[in-house]
């Protein structure tokens, strides 16, 4: 499953140049012509930028085999700055994971694609299975597995593919939270032919048992600011550091925007 997609590069992570509408469509149009192959979805944010900066092995996954949409406005201006003819003639947006979830498990009903969801807990698995067939009739959710709390490692994957294969899905959606849940994505590429997307909270958000940020606030590039508010115990480090970490890289792929530019934008 080969991308269609121009690739702009911030933080030196490799991002498709397109927006929600594409995305889902490239998705749901191969899976519906039986490409037969895997493939590693990441949905990553500035925090996936930083997090890769420092971490040689994650840094390898995002640059590997397999997508990275944009999940987050910060990324997206920072693509639609410096991406030159890539971002000129495609509307570069992002492409927000909960909003690609949603959208792609409505496209796919229409093409009988199967699906199943990996992560977070049964009792919110069950909330989530019933919220999206009340939203979404008709579609195949093939099954459902919350994987007891552990590192990553091959075990842990070798449980997962286990307990999902059975079902014989066409998309695995895996919300184990990044970096983890893309280490787990790329392994289950690596051994099936499933498209595996990693989501983070979607899950938690379609569920009802996490409370979504309204559409302006996730428009406004402070979707991030909402959700520290709403969970300050966990997430306060990975924001106050991860995000001082992507300024700083950001700033530095504009000054070389700039450069080559001459100063024009």
């Amino acid at each position: 499953m080969s991308s269609p997609f121009e690739v702009i590069e911030v933080g030196g992570i490799p991002f498709a140049a397109t927006n929600l509408e594409g995305a889902t469509d490239w998705v749901v149009n191969d899976r519906r012509e039986g490409a037969g192959t895997g493939v590693s979805v990441r949905l990553s944010n500035s925090y996936c930028v930083s997090a890769a900066h420092s971490d040689r092995d994650y840094s390898a996954v995002l640059k590997g085999p397999g997508v990275n949409f944009a999940d987050g406005t910060p990324v997206n201006w920072v693509m639609r700055l410096i991406g030159g003819t890539a971002s000129d003639h495609v509307g570069v947006r992002p492409v927000r994971g909960p909003s690609f979830f949603e959208a792609t498990l409505d496209k796919g009903r229409r093409y009988g694609l199967r699906h199943h969801f990996v992560g977070t807990t049964e009792e919110t698995l069950s909330l989530l299975t019933d919220r999206v067939e009340e939203l979404y009739p008709g579609i195949e959710v093939a099954g459902t597995y919350a994987p007891p709390f552990a590192a990553f490692s091959k075990e842990f994957v070798d449980d997962i593919i286990t307990k999902v294969g059975p079902s014989a899905p066409d998309i695995v959606w895996v919300g184990l939270g990044a970096p983890k849940q893309d280490f787990v994505t790329k392994a289950i590429a690596d051994r099936t032919d499933y498209v595996a997307v990693g989501v983070g909270a979607a899950f938690d958000f379609v569920a009802g048992t996490v409370s979504e940020a309204p559409s302006f606030v996730q428009n406004s590039g402070f979707e991030w600011l909402y959700r520290l508010a709403s969970e300050p115990k966990r997430l306060w480090r990975r924001y106050l550091f991860g995000n001082s970490t992507f300024v700083r890289l950001a700033s530095r792929d504009i000054r070389k925007f700039l450069g080559r530019s001459g100063g024009r934008t």
